[in-house]
């Protein structure tokens, strides 16, 4: 059997035409979204769902074109904007009976969180961006050869066809390479939870590749507007994050300042699968973020 996370309910949920997402459902209490990150997929979460289900409403998603959500093509350059995903969240939220949710998300799900929290202030009460920079800020501090840690973004960054093929012929050399080395803790990701994650990787090539490739588009579109205007985030934001501007040279409290008023930047010690590798610091800081 596929891992799953224990004592979960699962149900795929209709959220758009033609786009249901597969979600794992837990707990009782006010609700909490948490959106999983790249090359994984609500699994991710299992050991922080757990724990937060104690005293809250826990959905666990699989973002559209991930894990067992369905997998829309992508025929005008929209279907995987952020902008996009979000809606999903938010009727995914609102078919489970929750009007207004806290929000967390790691890495891609984070800036799938940070583009529902701008574009529905009023559905989203608390948010949490784990181990991401916003798109926009993110392709303005990568520059010169440390840029080149950031390779993939540039690959499918690419138009459609080559990324694709090239991704597809060796997909779990592809995909477990980041699991090797954006991890602090290789045990944090057991073999079977690894091997879930590279047989869902293997089967969503070429949505996933159309999920970066709109953060080098529309995606960043969506936020020099929002800039552009002074909008910014409204509610409680948390952001955990490794100390990558020591080393790619930013600042990344100042740089997410800018998109928020009310909020708390905290650095990690941890590898980037923060989530598994330090559940239980995760899962407090979430609660911290749900009490103010």
């Amino acid at each position: 059997m596929a891992p799953a996370i224990t004592g979960f309910d699962y149900q795929h949920v209709p959220v758009a035409d033609g786009v249901s997402l597969n979600a794992a459902v837990g707990g009782s209490g006010t609700p909490i979204v948490l959106l999983h990150g790249f090359p994984q997929t609500h699994l991710m979460w299992r050991h922080v769902a757990a724990d937060l289900a104690a005293d809250h409403t826990v959905i666990c998603p699989d973002l559209r074109g991930y894990g067992a959500s369905d997998k829309p093509a992508d025929t005008d350059g929209t279907a995987y904007a952020k902008r996009t995903m979000a809606v999903d969240i938010v009727a995914l939220a609102r078919a489970l009976g929750h009007e207004r949710f806290a929000l967390a998300g790691h890495d891609r799900g984070a800036l799938v969180a940070f583009r529902a929290a701008l574009d529905h202030p009023e559905t989203i009460t608390h948010l949490a961006c784990l181990d991401v920079l916003p798109t926009l800020d993110m392709w303005d501090v990568m520059h010169g050869t440390t840029a080149a840690v950031g390779f993939h973004l540039y690959l499918m960054a690419q138009p459609p066809g080559l990324p694709e093929q090239l991704i597809a012929a060796g997909s779990d050399a592809f995909f477990g390479h980041f699991l090797d080395i954006w991890a602090n803790d290789p045990q944090a990701v057991p073999a079977d939870v690894r091997a879930a994650y590279l047989d869902a990787c293997r089967d969503a090539v070429p949505s996933i590749v159309a999920d970066y490739r709109a953060s080098a588009g529309i995606d960043v579109d969506h936020d020099q507007a929002d800039r552009a205007a002074g909008n910014r985030l409204r509610m409680p934001v948390t952001v955990l994050q490794q100390d990558w501007g020591a080393a790619l040279g930013f600042d990344a409290a100042a740089l997410w300042q800018a998109w928020a008023s009310d909020l708390r930047h905290v650095g990690v010690t941890c590898g980037h699968f923060m989530a598994e590798e330090a559940p239980a610091d995760i899962a407090k800081a979430l609660r911290d973020l749900l009490a103010r």
